[in-house]
C-alpha cells in the first residue's frame, strides 16, 4: 500500500513539475495553429500551475500595495498561459488581433505608457467573462497572457482602473 502511495505521489509531483517546464514553442492557440510565417521570431511560453502560483502573487500584490479589487481578481482566475516573442513584428501583432476579433473577443482597453502598449480583450458568456487576453507590446518585444477564470465586467472594469490611476 505504501509503495502505490509512493508512485502515486511520483506520479503526481511530475505532472506537477511539467506544467512549469519553459518551451521554446508556443503555447496560445493562434500562434500554434496558423499558417503564418513568424520570420525569426523566438518564443517562449510557458503554463502557470495556478494552484501555485496564487499564494506567491497575492502575497507580492500585497508587499506592492495593490488594491484589493486585483487580488480578488487573483482569487477568481483558474489558468494562465504567459508567451514572450522576441523580433515580433507589427504584421504578426495585427493578425493576431484578426484571430482575436474573429473569436470573439471583445477589446476593453488600451493603456499606452512608456513606449509601451497593453490591450485587454475578453471573451464572454453571457454576463460572465471566461477568458481574457491581455497583450504587451513594445518595439519588437511582445508579451501574451491567456487569462482564464470566471469574472464579471466589474472585475475587469476595478482592475483597468486600478492600472490606470498609477
Amino acid at each position: 500500500m505504501k509503495t502505490l502511495k509512493n508512485i502515486f505521489l511520483g506520479i503526481f509531483t511530475l505532472l506537477i513539475l511539467q506544467s512549469c517546464i519553459v518551451s521554446g514553442r508556443p503555447n496560445m492557440d493562434f500562434f500554434k495553429q496558423s499558417g503564418y510565417d513568424f520570420k525569426g521570431a523566438k518564443f517562449a511560453s510557458f503554463n502557470v500551475p495556478v494552484f501555485m502560483a496564487k499564494p506567491f502573487i497575492k502575497k507580492a500584490l500585497r508587499e506592492d500595495g495593490e488594491s484589493e479589487e486585483v487580488i480578488a481578481l487573483v482569487k477568481k482566475v483558474s489558468k494562465i498561459k504567459v508567451m514572450t516573442v522576441d523580433n515580433g513584428s507589427k504584421e504578426m501583432l495585427n493578425e493576431y488581433s484578426r484571430y482575436l476579433n474573429d473569436n470573439n473577443f471583445e477589446e476593453w482597453a488600451t493603456i499606452k505608457h512608456n513606449g509601451e502598449n497593453v490591450n485587454v480583450r475578453v471573451k464572454q458568456n453571457g454576463e460572465t467573462i471566461k477568458n481574457m487576453m491581455i497583450t504587451v507590446n513594445s518595439d519588437k518585444e511582445l508579451v501574451f497572457v491567456d487569462v482564464k477564470g470566471s469574472f464579471t465586467a466589474d472585475d475587469i472594469s476595478k482592475v483597468i482602473n486600478a492600472a490606470t490611476d498609477k
